[in-house]
This record gives structure tokens, sequence and C-alpha cells, in this order.
């Protein structure tokens, strides 16, 4: 069984975070370690407070896991400033990961944000070079590279500027996207694939972002392509959408274990080769 460490903030509210990334890792067949960088006060409506784990315990944490098991992928969500960017990304080339998946997490769904201005620089600076992956969404790409994005042209172009400040490949997501929802792009060096899927019409999507980026580090270490890896990734986010629980008064979390629950996804298991 592949070992994989997410490296995000709490959710107190169980569908996002380390929480979402844990149950991801575990439902797609590998085994989560995680190193918490803040703690969130959190549920389905709104994040109300957000305090960062101090930075020596942020490194204590990567010592005590990367010092243990033979990890196999990593994954980064909520990093929350520069000091904490730069400790993570330290703490990342001191481990010689070489799957390294970056969600740039931004801004919560609820317009909390997550991550402050002046950490934009430190993550361009730090981590898109160590990253194998940078999964933004549409929001988070248009800050990313200064640019508007509407169409899916606006989308490679985005990419394609990304490329340049130093990352391996990325993967814009498409669920904001006014003309094409629900269709990802993975723009990289040598080409382009896109991911349509069906658009799904549901207000319970809280941890998408955490819940895809960390699926995809899940198949990444278990030996797939960055193309086959966001391709089940993104099947398997699908049917977390489509049957998500409808807990809580505000946008209810994907459920995580759906293919347990659902006939159709009987052999989802096997599919996903949970046993090996």
């Amino acid at each position: 069984m592949k070992v994989i460490c997410t490296i995000a903030g709490s959710d107190s509210g169980g569908g996002a975070g380390i929480q979402a990334d844990l149950k991801t890792i575990s439902a797609n067949g590998g085994f989560g370690t995680s190193v918490i960088t803040a703690i969130t006060a959190q549920n389905t409506q709104e994040v109300i407070a957000a305090q960062q784990i101090p930075n020596d315990l942020i490194k204590a944490q990567f010592n005590a896991v990367f010092s243990d098991f033979d990890i196999s992928a990593i994954k980064t969500g909520m990093l929350a400033n520069a000091s904490v960017i730069n400790s993570v990304a330290e703490c990342i080339k001191k481990y010689k990961c070489n799957k390294y998946i970056l969600d740039p997490v931004m801004i919560s769904k609820s317009g909390y944000h997550l991550l402050e201005q002046e950490a934009i620089d430190a993550l361009e600076n730090k981590l898109f070079p160590l990253a194998t992956l940078i999964t933004p969404n549409i929001y988070e790409a248009q800050v990313l590279s200064n640019m508007k994005i509407v169409s899916l042209e606006d989308v490679e172009i985005a990419g394609r500027i990304l490329l340049r400040k130093g990352v391996s490949a990325v993967l814009i997501k498409g669920g904001h996207l006014l003309n094409e929802k629900a269709t990802d792009t993975l723009i990289m060096p040598e080409g382009i694939e896109y991911f349509p899927s069906e658009w799904i019409e549901t207000k319970n999507t809280h941890g998408t972002g955490c819940t895809y980026s960390a699926a995809i580090a899940t198949h990444l270490a278990k030996g797939m392509t960055i193309i086959d890896a966001v391709a089940t990734a993104k099947e398997y986010i699908s049917g977390a959408i489509r049957y998500g629980l409808s807990l809580g008064k505000g946008s209810g979390p994907t459920d995580h274990f759906f293919y347990f629950r659902n006939r159709e996804y009987y052999y989802w298991n096997k599919k996903l080769k949970l046993d090996s």
C-alpha cells in the first residue's frame, strides 16, 4: 500500500481540508498521513476563524512522518501565509519527494480568504518549481495568471502563463467556467488534455478541490501517469459529487465512499484496485 502525505488545514466540519484528504486517500486505495498547517473553525456554511500552526510544529510533523514512512506522493492545500509556505518548501526539498500536487487554496466557497495576499509570491517562487502539478480553479487561475478567464481558449493561455512560472503541469478546473462547465484542462509542455464530464446541479460540493487533488496524488503514488491519474480522479470526484451528502445547513460535503452505498458503483473497488 502506498503512503501519501497531505499538508493542509483542518476542517472542523469534516468536508474539506485534512479530513477530506484522508478520506479520499483511503477511498482510492492509499494510506494517508498528514501535516496540519492550520486549524479552522468552519462548517458547511462558513469559515468562522482560522489559526496557523507554529512553524516549528509544522516541521516536527514533517520529520515525524517522513522519517518513519516511505512517502510516495504529497499534496498541499491551505498554507495560510509566506512563513508557512517557506517552511513547507524547505521540508519538501529536504525529503525529496518527486510526486507533489499543489492545490493553491486561496478562497473558501463562502468567500473567506485562506491565503494572504503577500503569500502568493512565496507560493510561486518557492513551491511552483517543486510541483509535479498544480490544480487551481478558475478564480485561483485568474489570480495566478493575472488575466480574466471566460473560455477554454483563455484557460489554455492562463495555463501557459503558469507553466512559464516554473510548474511542470497545470490542471485548471472548470467548475466555475461559464461556457464549458465541468471541463477540466490539463496543460503540459508537450500538449493539452481535456477532461469533460456531466454538469451535476447540486449545492453539496464542499471540499471538492481538496478531494480531487488528493485523489490525483494517490493515483500518482500508485504509479499512474499524470493523464491517467487525473482521468481516474475526475471519475471519482464526479461520483462523489453526484452522491453528495445533504448534511448541515449550507453546502454539504461530497460522499467520499459513495461506491459503498450505490449499486452502480459496486465494482468501483476493483476498478481502483483498492487491494494494490
